[in-house]
């Protein structure tokens, strides 16, 4: 009578796989209360902790060299790197990493550049929880997620470039020219770039030529609205 009781409590805890290993998120944002109310959604499941936080592109960065983690969700207008930036740097220094954009921009540019960069997934902030968990395993599961609508968007913006011909300009520059492009966006004078990124004056007049070549643009305001296309700044 007792032969079936010994079998019953080793299947028991077996039901729930992901509680043991729980999704390692880093999650980038540089409002201190955002990531606390995002943390809230995320933690609150069993199968994801919030392992690591960032205030911007390069903490995040950082975060991704000291500790394991198998997602990232980062915002996308963020300081010293946008999220679109760190997005294509994580890519490429941890390639098996999923990464998702948490963002208040319902925009088809933004949009764009972030899968291209290489993200997995574009959740609203207004609706962050609705669709940030679901979209978090879905990343996992190497499944795209995209907020309704952002389909449509994507190919009617995709093929609308075909139509016209236009080459993806952002792919001429170097990681270091658009960190200069987003500081001269910014307003920061020569002398200050220098200072931020540790290079000469000389250097930054260098890659201020170089971008307004490669561009086919002529000044400041021209290299400021590229800015704003390119997802470096805030429109």
């Amino acid at each position: 009578m007792h032969d079936p009781t010994p079998t019953e409590p080793t299947a028991a805890p077996a039901p729930s796989p992901g509680t043991a290993t729980p999704i390692r998120i880093l999650l980038a944002d540089d409002h201190a209360l955002v990531r606390r109310g995002v943390r809230l959604i995320l933690d609150r499941e069993p199968d994801l902790e919030v392992v690591a936080e960032a205030g911007d592109g390069a903490e995040a960065i950082e975060a991704a060299r000291n500790q394991e983690i198998d997602l990232a969700v980062l915002d996308i207008a963020m300081p010293r790197l946008t999220g679109l930036q760190a997005t294509r740097e994580l890519a490429a220094l941890k390639p098996a990493l999923r990464i998702l954009m948490l963002t208040m921009h319902d925009n088809e540019q933004y949009l764009f550049q972030a899968l291209k960069a290489g993200a997995c997934g574009y959740v609203l902030k207004s609706v962050a929880d609705r669709d940030l968990v679901a979209a978090c395993r879905a990343a996992m599961r190497n499944e795209p997620f995209l907020y309704p609508g952002a389909v449509t968007a994507l190919i009617r913006t995709y093929l609308d470039r075909v139509r016209h011909g236009e080459e993806d300009s952002d792919q001429l520059l170097t990681p270091r020219e658009e960190e200069v492009v987003k500081l001269v966006a910014e307003g920061h004078s020569s002398k200050e770039i220098a200072e931020m990124l540790f290079i000469s004056v000389k250097t930054v007049h260098r890659h201020r030529s170089n971008i307004l070549h490669k561009l086919g643009l002529h000044d400041r305001l021209e290299l400021a609205r590229y800015a704003i296309r390119a997802g470096l700044i805030e429109p």
